[in-house]
């Protein structure tokens, strides 16, 4: 394998990866599409096959105005969505008025909660108005270990402006996550999909 260095720098003609280097491919294994659906639910392809997994929004839309996008996770393949979690979350948001915050999210946050989680702020319902997102669950088929999870989503505001909203934390159990549910806080996703990945 030849490698040349150009004058900035860069590096040209690498066509393959050494056995030992990992290239963090991004596997797709599911995509649903909402449509005035009260939940999605993944019940398979989160296993022991990747240590990563990675959830990716697209225009999530909801039915009613001042909502919230929000999931939970299952140990018993979606029969139930009650695990305990633990979490954090931070927001910034900037309206089209001009006014702005960078805050702690206290009232989205969990301490052994077994609810739904919120994955942004409140979203408006406005024709062009929507969320988007990723979230990331790690090692979900340990047995020894809680779930970590770290979630970004970016929303429309029902305010009429942008808000980031941050989110991390963990399942609080040593039991596998096999199944993962979003729905909105009140009434229907609209519209949107939503992507699952396998991180290798």
């Amino acid at each position: 394998m030849a490698i040349r260095v150009a004058n900035n720098q860069s590096l040209t003609a690498i066509t393959a990866l050494p056995s030992a280097v990992s290239g963090g491919a991004m596997t797709l294994l599911e995509t649903q599409t909402a449509s005035g659906s009260a939940t999605i639910s993944f019940t398979s392809n989160i296993d022991s096959t990747y240590d990563e997994y990675v959830f990716k929004f697209y225009d999530i839309y909801a039915s009613s105005d001042d909502n919230r996008f929000t999931f939970q996770g299952s140990i018993d393949s979606g029969s139930n969505y009650n695990v305990a979690i633990t979490s954090a979350g931070f927001q910034a948001y900037h309206t089209e008025g001009d006014s702005s915050s960078l805050e702690y999210s206290s009232s989205l946050d969990s301490a052994q909660g077994t609810g739904f989680l919120p994955l942004n702020a409140s979203i408006g319902a406005s024709a062009d108005e929507s969320s988007a997102g990723t979230l990331r669950l790690f090692s979900p088929s340990s047995t020894t270990f809680v779930k970590h999870f770290i979630a970004e989503n970016n929303a429309y505001l029902e305010s009429n402006g942008t808000d980031i909203f941050y989110t991390t934390g963990y399942f609080n159990t040593t039991s596998a996550i096999n199944g993962i549910q979003f729905k909105m806080l009140n009434n229907n996703i609209d519209s949107g999909v939503i992507k699952l990945y396998g991180i290798s």
